[in-house]
């Protein structure tokens, strides 16, 4: 009798795991993929795609929007700071209001020191991201990334919808500002961690620096979209400036919950870890693999059996075996911090990224409020026209990633960047307050020569490095070393702002700009060693590729 039921057993697990299989359900999947799995079985059971890659799109697309929503949600802050505080005088005062120079300013915001409180606004988000980044990266490692996301989307949202409340509720008391930005750093750090290693899990490395430097965009794009959200509401009633982008960031949040497929195991498809087939080591013999040099070492962008984002990703025979594989978590072991910090390059890359990231959160939090004072537009208007360092971030993100693509050489696409932004900074503080046309384009060539080394560390070469060969078969490095990279570039983001807010008030607003060059020098410094290992790599290459000469007697 138990051996009949077992029997019975059996053929209903068989029964159950040949469902799912056939009609690509996984339990695993988050259910608004199972709900459009059943759906499609459905409406068309005979239709063949290729699933690998509609879940690499949707993956890329969801993770875009994801992290679109995190800068839209920061920043609204730099635009309002033009209307906490403001020239007071320039303005006509209402018939109600007693004769004051400050009676169009937001208490606290309404000293002669209110440039330093608003730098210290951003000080306590950037401050609090970047000490909770590292813890972030170690925690993305060990849980499941889907519920990392989203539950970080729902807390930021929550957080910006709270700094725009304290207009409503006339709050005046700076702690609470400043617990909220404080607060919103944190939950902001479940961000750059969880996207890109979901990433790196579903795509390969071959021409990465391309996918990631478009894929990089969502930063500038987020901008952008948060400056005009932000611009819209900021004279008549800037609680809304807030608002709106936390509802976005919200929905998006919603949707990352249902729809987004942390990783390939989770819908059914798996990783090829054995050996390669005849064709595929056919294939790995004729095609010479591309180089990019970290550390003292190189790294194949061709994928290793050991890489967390190997392709190719099987789409395997619907077996018993393979189905309770599909379904069933992996052991994985997560790298410590200081086995991290070891991978040769880590260390370079992160001190460059303090400085580059420095220099672009400065911009970020700031050019708003130096546009508004160096020309006679409005707070709206001055807005809308540093869009244009965003939209120059955009191309400098693609630009910078094709480079690294073709070259193999990221550290000295880095070091050229950073030697032409240098002098066009200093361009700008000169003349770009002489006319609209000279500012827009100063601004785009900034935008590009300051965030296309920032994108490029970020995204392909963090990814690099998360799997890199010192790691000697560990695949669980990517969130820890994107972690490391940027939290290091996000002290820098935190002290930049704070740097320009003191600075600015002490002085004028050419010393800040002074500061940024400088700190653009010391980027390209820390980078010249890894650049010179890439160079002679390239010198060696062609040595090595070039025909030898024999002398006939």
């Amino acid at each position: 009798m138990t051996q009949c039921g077992g029997t019975v057993k059996k053929l209903m697990k068989r029964k159950f795991l040949h469902f799912f299989t056939m009609t690509g359900i996984h339990r695993d999947a988050p259910v608004g993929i199972q709900c459009l799995q059943r759906f499609s079985s459905w409406l068309c059971p005979r239709w063949q795609i290729n699933r690998l890659r509609w879940y690499q799109a949707s993956v890329l697309i969801l993770t875009y929007f994801t992290y679109m929503t995190y800068h839209l949600t920061r920043k609204p802050i730099s635009v309002v700071k033009s209307v906490l505080h403001q020239n007071c005088s320039a303005l006509p005062p209402p018939s109600f209001v007693p004769a004051d120079d400050q009676w169009c300013n937001w208490p606290p915001f309404n000293t002669n020191d209110a440039n330093t409180l608003l730098g210290t606004l951003d000080s306590a988000f950037l401050f609090s991201y970047a000490a909770a980044m590292f813890v972030s990266g170690m925690i993305a490692e060990r849980v499941d990334l889907r519920y990392f996301l989203s539950l970080g989307m729902m807390f930021s949202a929550i957080l910006c919808y709270l700094f725009g409340l304290a207009k409503t509720l006339n709050i005046h008391n700076i702690s609470y500002y400043l617990l909220v930005q404080a607060g919103a750093g944190v939950a902001q750090t479940t961000g750059w961690p969880g996207t890109v290693a979901i990433v790196g899990k579903w795509f390969g490395n071959t021409k990465k620096g391309l996918i990631f430097g478009v894929w990089n965009s969502h930063t500038s794009l987020g901008n952008i979209l948060g400056t005009i959200m932000a611009a819209e509401y900021v004279e008549n009633d800037w609680s809304l400036s807030f608002v709106y982008p936390a509802l976005v960031m919200g929905v998006v949040g919603f949707l990352v919950f249902l729809f987004l497929a942390p990783e390939p195991r989770c819908v059914g498809l798996t990783v090829d870890r054995g050996s390669p087939s005849r064709q595929q080591r056919r294939s790995v013999d004729e095609d010479e693999p591309s180089q990019v040099i970290v550390g003292d070492q190189t790294a194949s962008l061709r994928p290793n059996r050991h890489s967390a984002n190997s392709p190719p990703y099987q789409e395997d025979e619907p077996s018993e075996e393979t189905s309770l594989l599909s379904r069933r978590p992996r052991g994985t072991n997560a790298v410590s911090l200081t086995r991290a910090l070891a991978i040769p390059g880590v260390i370079e890359f992160s001190l460059s990224l303090f400085f580059a990231k420095l220099v672009s959160y400065t911009f970020l939090y700031w050019l708003p409020l130096y546009i508004n004072s160096s020309t006679a537009l409005t707070p709206r208007q001055s807005g809308e026209l540093s869009t244009a360092f965003d939209v120059g971030g955009v191309a400098g993100a693609v630009l910078a990633g094709v480079l690294a693509d073709a070259a193999g050489c990221p550290a000295l696409v880095c070091c050229a960047f950073y030697a032409l932004c240098a002098p066009t900074l200093l361009l700008y503080q000169w003349w770009g307050a002489t006319s609209y046309a000279l500012n827009v384009t100063l601004l785009v060539i900034a935008g590009v020569l300051v965030n296309g080394p920032y994108a490029l560390i970020t995204t392909a070469v963090s990814a690099e490095l998360g799997t890199h060969s010192s790691l000697s078969g560990d695949s669980q490095a990517l969130a820890t070393v994107t972690a490391i990279i940027d939290g290091t570039g996000s002290i820098g983001a935190a002290v930049g702002p704070m740097l320009a807010g003191v600075v600015s008030s002490a002085g004028t607003w050419s010393y800040v700009f002074y500061m940024l060059i400088t700190c653009d020098f010391m980027a390209l410094l820390l980078l010249l060693r890894i650049s010179r290992s890439e160079v002679m790599k390239i010198r060696q290459d062609r040595r090595l590729a070039s025909p030898r000469l024999v002398r006939i007697e």
